[in-house]
């Protein structure tokens, strides 16, 4: 029985399930960042309003989805330009991810219900009154009853707000 001091036992621990648990959150937190700045279409020119203001409180955080009509009527949804019979389909087709993603939260909400998505219509100045009234039923034939607006305060505290 002869041991020998010199043969020490190194303990090295095993960092594979370190990393591994490290690269999962990475890829958590990459697929539920908020991508918000990507619904914006840059060519649309927003009407002026003296009233108007940033999203504030618990308005910025809740469920959207943003509606860009251009000034011939057509949405701008996901990088593609739907015309207007199209875009009722698309629409219809968010009311039911919308009413998916309520029950997941385990929100009971019937077929008929309201839904807690606010609709953001950012309009171009020159659409017709008709083009967005049409969006405007379709959302609320598909349950959508909540609505933003928006526009560019021309003010100087504004900074020309989008």
């Amino acid at each position: 029985m002869s041991a020998s001091m010199s043969d020490d036992v190194k303990a090295e621990p095993n960092l594979t399930p370190l990393l591994d648990v490290v690269f999962q959150l990475i890829t958590f937190f990459m697929l539920v960042i908020n991508f918000s700045k990507d619904t914006y279409v840059q060519g649309i020119r927003l009407p002026v309003a003296g009233s108007a203001r940033p999203v504030e409180g618990a308005q910025a955080v809740e469920d959207r989805l943003v509606l860009n009509i251009d000034s011939k009527g057509r949405l701008h949804f996901d990088n593609k330009i739907i015309g207007a019979e199209e875009a009722m389909k698309e629409i219809g087709i968010q009311a039911e991810v919308a009413r998916l993603s309520a029950r997941r939260s385990k929100l009971n909400i019937a077929p008929g219900d309201q839904l807690p998505t606010t609709i953001v219509i950012r309009g171009d100045s020159q659409l017709k009154f008709s083009f967005l009234n049409r969006y405007i039923n379709a959302c609320q034939i598909n349950g959508f009853h909540k609505f933003d607006f928006k526009a560019m305060n021309n003010g100087p505290e504004s900074g020309g707000g989008r």
